[in-house]
């Protein structure tokens, strides 16, 4: 059955994403940790649990990132791989899926709580699979019954979906089948159980929360029957997906959590596809489906970048290249919503599935060999720019009458979008203090004058963003002012651990790349500063700290072989 296709416009099936429920322990347990406001969530989406674990820990910590959203992790009806949407067909609870076994996981949440990062779950509780009969864990089962689990007499007696439901029939798009799939008696008493039992096992393991996959096809009555079963106050963000005229709201759904604002994406694709000089008065009053507080906002997700161009509700993706980028800055700028930058694999085949192994289960991330977006990495700099300016106003707004915009928010932080196909330069209030600042959308610095006015060039299809108490992130892609330094050692894995005008990672530092053999490499981004202090060790307590003293490090090219530090060299490898 080809899901995707088979999708309607009011809901997408196997694809149907969920609502984030920051959720509090279960008793007796290690607390999770509060998520009253997430941050700024990164989903990345179809990682394994390996990679978000060295993630949290190398970039989205650093970075400050608030939030990390993983993809649903219950034993699925498996299709060895060669689809994405079978994690969207559950067999069972299990933590049995193609990401990693329930001690990946685990280590997974223990890794990005010590970063800092707090952990979001994607949670599938409307149906189970549709199709199948063993799951990625071994399991058995048929449709409708799942042996120790669910039986027959546990779901909706079997009706399907049609178009035409969605725009009169709210009860059918709630209790009958969505392409197939078995739709789960939400009101019954056990099913609630089950679910809620489900949900606070995973903030027993220190999960935070849960996006609601599919929350447009249960009822709301239902899913604040599961919430009070659950421990705490967890936060929730439910995926309603607005159809214009609609018999099911987004706003129905706002008394049991947030929702995600499918509305945002298509109205930024069709101003950046456009012109942005309209977005001074971007909100709401546009036609957002929710107000911004209760709105987890995105510029895409695995649904919205599989629709064709031409469907109304498509939105821009990694494929659009730097417009795509300038619609995330945008998002991380603007005062609406909690954003969630999108992070995923590249793809040609709109059902193809992450880059696998055998029997299905998902490689480690690798973000140089082109099958990963790895986009949270370019917008890094954003994530503490989000932070720094919360709770202001925009103001300085200025605009060339097409597709150059830039706006101030308070005295903490400026930006300018440019989407035009030429560089522009301008002089510009930012409303900030005198001083030099680092681009944190990208390389570069501003110097603001004693009248907070800033003179500067803008490149074509790029952004310049400076806040107030910012410094480089030292996760930002390399720009100007980078260093590529070379170790010589044994150790494996090696770690960096290095400090960029005073700000240093948190130990045991970023892992080194491999170089050749002998050999590990990091490039590290600068931003204005000309050299930078380093020290070394093998992630497990043996450190190389040169006699007591760091490395100290310039840009460009260096290596470090037996305590010496030789900088303008040539690559050894």
């Amino acid at each position: 059955m080809r899901l995707y296709r088979t999708i309607t416009r009011g809901a997408p099936a196997a694809a149907l994403v969920a609502g984030i429920a920051m959720a509090a322990p279960v008793l007796g347990t290690t607390a999770a940790h509060a998520a009253a406001d997430p941050g700024v969530t990164v989903n990345l989406w179809n990682w394994n649990w390996r990679s978000v674990a060295r993630e949290c820990t190398e970039v989205l910590g650093p970075a400050g990132y608030g939030s990390v959203q993983v993809s649903p992790p219950t034993d699925s009806m498996s299709k060895g791989g060669s689809v994405w949407w079978d994690v969207y067909q559950p067999a069972r609870y299990t933590l049995t899926s193609k990401f990693g076994d329930e001690t990946a996981f685990r280590n997974m949440v223990s890794a990005c709580h010590a970063a800092g990062v707090k952990v979001q779950v994607d949670v599938v509780v409307n149906h189970m699979t549709g199709q199948g009969s063993t799951s990625y864990g071994g399991y058995g089962f048929s449709k409708y019954n799942y042996p120790g689990l669910y039986s027959s007499w546990d779901f909706h007696s079997p009706c399907a979906i049609n178009d035409s439901d969605y725009a009169g029939d709210a009860w059918r798009v709630r209790n009958c089948e969505l392409v197939g799939l078995s739709d789960l008696n939400t009101g019954s008493d056990y099913v609630r159980g089950q679910i809620a039992g489900y949900l606070n096992r995973l903030t027993g393991l220190g999960v935070d929360g849960f996006r609601v996959d599919a929350a447009k096809h249960i009822d709301p009555g239902d899913l604040a029957a599961i919430r009070s079963r659950l421990q705490g106050s967890p936060y929730i963000h439910q995926e309603v997906i607005h159809g214009a005229g609609e018999a099911v709201r987004p706003d129905q759904y706002t008394g049991v959590g947030d929702v995600d604002e499918f509305v945002y994406g298509r109205k930024l694709k069709e101003q950046f596809t456009g012109q942005i000089k309209y977005l001074r008065s971007f909100g709401e009053s546009w036609g957002l489906s929710v107000s911004g507080d209760k709105a987890m906002v995105f510029v895409d997700n695995h649904d919205t970048e599989r629709k064709d161009a031409s469907a109304g509700d498509a939105t821009l993706t990694y494929k659009y290249g730097a417009t795509y980028k300038l619609a995330n800055v945008f998002m991380l700028a603007w005062p609406f919503g909690k954003p969630n930058v999108y992070s995923s694999f590249t793809w040609s085949d709109k059902e193809g599935g992450p880059p696998s192994a055998g029997g299905g289960f998902v490689t480690d991330a690798d973000c140089a060999n082109g099958r990963w977006t790895c986009f949270h990495r370019q917008l890094a700099g954003m994530a503490g720019f989000h932070e720094a300016v919360a709770g202001t106003p925009v103001g300085n707004w200025t605009d060339n009458g097409g597709n150059l915009i830039a706006f101030s928010r308070g005295d903490r932080g400026w930006v300018a979008i440019n989407n035009e196909n030429a560089a522009v330069t301008r002089t510009f209030t930012t409303g900030l203090p005198a001083g030099t600042y680092p681009n944190v959308a990208g390389s570069g610095s501003v110097t603001v004058g004693a009248g907070g006015t800033a003179t500067v060039t803008v490149p074509a299809k790029s952004a310049v963003a400076i806040r107030t108490g910012s410094a480089t992130p030292p996760t930002n892609p390399p720009g100007d002012g980078t260093a590529t330094v070379y170790y010589q050692t044994g150790w494996n894995p090696a770690y960096i651990h290095y400090g960029v005008n005073g700000t240093w990672t948190t130990v045991p530092g970023a892992v080194m790349d491999t170089a050749c053999a002998g050999w590990k490499k990091k490039t590290v981004a600068l931003g204005t500063a000309a050299t930078f202090q380093v020290t070394f060790n093998n992630g497990s307590g043996s450190w190389d700290n040169n006699g007591g003293r760091d490395y100290t490090i310039g840009t460009g090219v260096s290596t470090v072989t037996d305590g010496v530090v030789t900088g303008n060299a040539t690559a050894p490898c």
